[in-house]
């Protein structure tokens, strides 16, 4: 038997369960060693299940780690363990660490600097610009986008970080060999080809509910810090932040309207002390001291800005993230209505804005 065999013999191991695991495999020092003690040295163990212990030699649960290894080969997925020398190290020091994990895509992704973008599933355009806008700035500086792959921000962030041509990496709350939310699937192929797809879930396991707060542990564990954009008070999100804080990550938050139900919890963390975000720079000072966060002195310019034309500056420097009528636009800059038109067009065009329904601009 080898070693990830004996591993996932454990693991599989009805009744014991991830924690039981590790302790066996602390107390004895080895998967092999465990599998090879008697009952009685088993039972020496504190805190386990009397039917995980009677279950961790049986030839059902060695047949079905046998299965589960070469299901997992078929499918190109690799498993890596506590001890193995690829699993992060950021991940090996948080509470509760998963014992080990399935992983689709390349494991040094694994390693490399991350941060983790989560938000609500419900999220506005506001919010999913946001969330794709800043996972594109921060793949374009080689940091890798960490997210769970729901609907809503999550998405968001992991398709701003692949159109940047950066690294993202999904972290999901069932098996690997489901695709869920089956809305995703084009995400759940792609993401391999630049990043991965872990899961500390055998293969079958379906996505209820109560695994996801678990999961959210993994999303903050992997990275140097949270990026929250959009989010109730009631928000899985929350937890991820609060695994954050307890895993000495920083937690950061993305403002919104103030009578907005979306960012209350957004809000929340910001009174919490939280950091703020407006761009991925407010998050990269605060780790690269190339980067100094609150230089670029307020609202950050697109790039290609200085290209524009001083009457399109004028425009741009009045538009914001928000919908602006045309009335408001044209009360900011000052020029002729024709010329304003005129301007909006070309700034569209440019991809600098957007029109909404009634004629509303804003910032894209």
């Amino acid at each position: 038997m080898g070693h990830l065999e004996e591993w996932l013999t454990l693991y599989l191991t009805p009744g014991l369960g991830a924690t039981g695991c590790k302790s066996l495999v602390d107390w004895f020092g080895s998967p092999g060693r465990v599998l090879k003690a008697s009952r009685r040295e088993l039972s020496e163990v504190k805190g386990l299940r009397v039917k995980g212990l009677d279950g961790v030699s049986s030839p059902e649960t060695r047949q079905a780690a046998r299965e589960e290894l070469c299901r997992a080969m078929d499918l190109g997925l690799s498993i890596i363990s506590l001890d193995d020398p690829e699993y992060p190290e950021w991940l090996r020091h948080i509470p509760s660490q998963p014992v080990l994990f399935y992983i689709k895509g390349s494991p040094a992704v694994l390693a490399e600097p991350g941060i983790s973008i989560v938000g609500s599933r419900a999220a506005s355009s506001y919010g999913l610009r946001m969330a794709e806008t800043l996972a594109g700035q921060l793949a374009g500086q080689g940091i890798t986008v960490i997210s769970g792959l729901a609907q809503g921000i999550d998405s968001a962030a992991h398709r701003g970080a692949l159109k940047a041509g950066g690294q993202t990496i999904g972290v999901l709350g069932c098996g690997l060999d489901l695709v869920y939310p089956p809305e995703n699937r084009a995400l759940f192929e792609a993401i391999p080809e630049q990043g991965a797809l872990i899961s500390e879930y055998p293969l079958g396991t379906r996505p209820d509910g109560f695994r996801f707060p678990a999961r959210n542990r993994i999303i903050s564990g992997l990275a140097r810090g949270v990026v929250v954009v959009e989010a109730t008070l009631k928000s899985g999100s929350l937890i991820t932040a609060e695994f954050a804080l307890e895993q000495g990550r920083e937690v950061f938050a993305v403002p919104g309207r103030a009578d907005s139900i979306k960012s209350a919890g957004c809000h929340h963390l910001l009174q919490q002390g939280a950091k703020l975000v407006v761009s991925a720079t407010d998050i990269i000072g605060e780790f690269n001291p190339e980067h100094p966060a609150g230089k670029t002195g307020g609202k950050p310019a697109p790039p290609g800005v200085a290209e524009l034309s001083d009457q399109e500056r004028s425009i741009l420097a009045g538009l914001e993230i928000y919908p602006k009528s045309i009335d408001e636009v044209i009360n900011t800059c000052g020029l002729p209505v024709e010329q304003v038109n005129e301007l909006l067009l070309l700034l569209e065009m440019k991809g600098y804005c957007e029109v909404l329904p009634g004629r509303q601009y804003q910032l894209k």
